[in-house]
């Protein structure tokens, strides 16, 4: 798995127990070969008519490297695959995979991570338990407007709601996370919104209680108030952005658009965390350089990349400062997710530091220092835990 020439201290670095700082739970029930495929697609779309999604780089990798942990070869066809999952059974494959990942706590935000996922998921407390590992919730604010906007009956019930809700959720959670990338767009004006404005448009909203929140007026009002919530409470924000918050328009989650959010949020000291940045994680290393309380991570786009994810690695290390990344698998749907995600950053990361030691760049302390900052260190010093 790893370079065979790595040092051993190096070596125990990177095979060191993960902080996965960012997961969502994975289906519970069995799967037929046509929703498995769903699943694997970051797009949640059937593959073209005679085609399969077994044939991407993730695909491959299930093949590769998830078969032998199911008691098959390696490169098992797609068919005998899935025929020895559903042999196993959903609660077997989960713990496998997930115990397999390595990931000493996993950081859970227990709402899908697409809207195709609708199935039943593992709960934060089932993550822990299937994978042999702690585990703490992440609270996804639209999910807690949503809650809201369907029992509210007045904008002034809606309004109060909503930073009760914010704050009770707060304290059992480890950082709050949004979505706003996909619903709307990275490039928001993010400035607050006037009272006025905010009246209006939870007029608008309850109206539509049930509909995705879209209003950029909304949006911007929920997100302050979490940020004014996150402050008294000492947690992170997270943003999904590139890979993981794109909705159609790729280029509209480029986590450069939040420069101006970034730079207002700077006396707050609130960490901001950018999320599955590729394919922008240069401009993401380059926020993280620039601000103190911002930190980043590749993660969801590694097992997608496959073997070209050592070079993602690679161009992250080249301005990030290393303190300020994170790891995450970007888990969800099915279990195979995560146990990829932990092995291609193991493996980006080991064919990275392998690369610095051996032009001389990097000593032996600092490859397994960089490796265990990057690993779990840093999060357990953002996250508190």
């Amino acid at each position: 798995m790893l370079p065979a020439d790595l040092p051993g201290t190096v070596r125990d670095a990177l095979l060191a127990p993960l902080v996965d700082h960012h997961c969502h739970g994975v289906r519970r029930d069995d799967l037929t070969r046509a929703e498995f495929e769903l699943l694997i697609n970051q797009g949640g779309s059937p593959a073209p008519p005679g085609t399969t999604h077994f044939d991407t780089p993730f695909g491959t990798a299930v093949r590769r490297w998830c078969a032998p942990l199911l008691d098959l070869e390696p490169h098992a066809p797609p068919a005998v695959y899935l025929a020895r999952r559903a042999e196993l059974g959903a609660g077997e494959v989960n713990r496998r995979l997930l115990a397999a990942a390595g990931v000493v706590a996993f950081l859970v935000d227990t709402e899908p991570a697409g809207a195709w996922e609708d199935g039943e998921l593992l709960s934060a407390t089932e993550m822990g338990r299937h994978g042999g590992a702690a585990a703490d919730e992440l609270v996804r604010i639209e999910a807690v407007e949503r809650g809201v906007a369907e029992t509210a009956q007045i904008s002034v019930d809606y309004l109060d709601a909503l930073g009760e809700e914010l704050t009770a959720r707060a304290a059992r959670a480890v950082a709050f996370t949004t979505v706003i990338g996909s619903l709307h767009g990275l490039d928001f004006d993010p400035s607050r919104p006037s009272r006025g404005s905010v009246i209006a448009a939870v007029n608008r909203r309850l109206s539509e209680p049930k509909e995705p929140l879209t209003d950029p007026v909304l949006l911007r009002h929920l997100l302050w108030i979490a940020i004014d919530v996150a402050r008294e409470r000492g947690l992170p924000v997270q943003f999904h952005t590139g890979f993981s918050g794109s909705g159609p328009d790729l280029h509209r989650s480029d986590p450069a658009r939040l420069g101006a959010l970034v730079r207002a949020l700077q006396p707050a000291t609130v960490p901001v965390i950018l999320l599955h940045c590729y394919p922008f994680h240069r401009q993401a290393a380059y926020l993280a350089g620039l601000y103190p309380h911002v930190y980043v991570d590749v993660g969801l786009a590694l097992p997608h990349t496959a073997a070209a994810s050592a070079r993602v690695v690679e161009e992250l290390l080249e301005l990030a400062p290393f303190h300020k990344q994170v790891f995450s698998s970007g888990c969800h749907a099915v279990a195979e997710t995560g146990y990829l995600g932990a092995l291609s950053y193991r493996r980006a990361m080991g064919a990275a530091l392998r690369a610095r030691l051996g032009s001389g760049e990097w000593s032996v302390a600092d490859a397994a220092k960089v490796a265990h900052m990057i690993g779990s260190g840093n999060a357990r010093r953002i996250y508190r835990l």
